[in-house]
């Protein structure tokens, strides 16, 4: 009977250590850190930042920094076959599902099918990913710039703002036109250069005054906000475009020349060997 008591005693004590007063343990990567403090990016001229107050790391409870791209990791990344690429979209989102909310609380993984071959899926979060045996690529469910070509042209270009605007300017509201464009200058697959392109289209529904005003301003105000046309199109063409791409900057860790607060960066490594 002493034996049994002291087991169910030992239990006891183990059940409290797991309750809702064990310390808080920092989320392990690739989960944004919610610790951090500061701006992540990488500045160039257009930023308004520098690199005293926006850099590629991320200082919380843990320091974490992310991979580093050069032409042979670029070209590797090139390198994989996607057996399910979606479908290029033939109406504008932003009028057929204006109300179309991401789902940031997914995840999107790289499922290796074979030798430099993949599919991606959908997981509910980075922890079923990974028992599926998937790769997380990047946080909110997969989507048209899910692909890791696509990831390969973010990477390489890590001021895309700069490019799209361009072609917007020149391609004013003609979405092939200005399709082929982004694709040209950025890189992206049809797929994914389709929605920047509805992105841009929207833009000019909704921030067209604001960003002709903008035209000159650096992508950050000296507080670390963005500039009134990056704000609009964050708060009128982000949510969708978010939810159709899958990918973005944020979402997959990659430092850009506009800079966000660290805790909505997801810390993704990018290792899928």
């Amino acid at each position: 009977m002493i034996a049994q008591s002291l087991v169910i005693v030992l239990a006891a004590l183990i059940l409290v250590s797991c309750g809702d007063d064990s310390p808080a343990v920092p989320p392990a990567p690739p989960l944004p850190d919610s610790s951090c403090e500061g701006l992540y990016g990488a500045p160039n001229e257009s930023t308004g930042l520098n690199s005293d107050v926006c850099f590629a790391r991320i200082e919380g409870d843990e320091t974490w920094v992310p991979r580093i791209w050069d032409a042979a990791s670029l070209a590797e990344l090139r390198s994989w076959t996607l057996e399910n690429t979606p479908a290029v979209l033939m109406e504008d989102p932003y009028l057929t599902t204006p109300d179309l909310q991401p789902d940031e609380e997914a995840v999107c993984a790289v499922m290796v099918t074979g030798a430099q071959a993949y599919r991606l899926e959908t997981f509910a979060n980075s922890r079923e990913a990974e028992l599926a045996g998937g790769i997380v690529t990047h946080g909110i469910a997969c989507g048209l710039c899910s692909s890791l070509e696509d990831l390969a042209a973010y990477a390489e270009t890590p001021d895309q703002a700069g490019p799209v605007r361009q072609c917007a300017l020149e391609n004013q509201g003609r979405v092939e036109e200005l399709d082929a464009c982004i694709q040209d200058a950025v890189g992206f697959t049809p797929p994914c250069a389709r929605i920047w392109a509805y992105n841009a289209v929207n833009d000019s529904r909704e921030c067209l005054s604001i960003c002709v005003a903008e035209l000159d301003s650096s992508y950050n105000q000296e507080d670390g906000s963005l500039n009134p046309c990056l704000q609009c199109d964050e708060d009128n063409s982000g949510p969708v475009f978010k939810a159709m791409a899958g990918r973005t900057r944020r979402s997959s860790g990659l430092a850009a020349a506009i800079c966000r607060p660290c805790d909505q960066v997801w810390r993704v490594d990018h290792l899928y060997e």
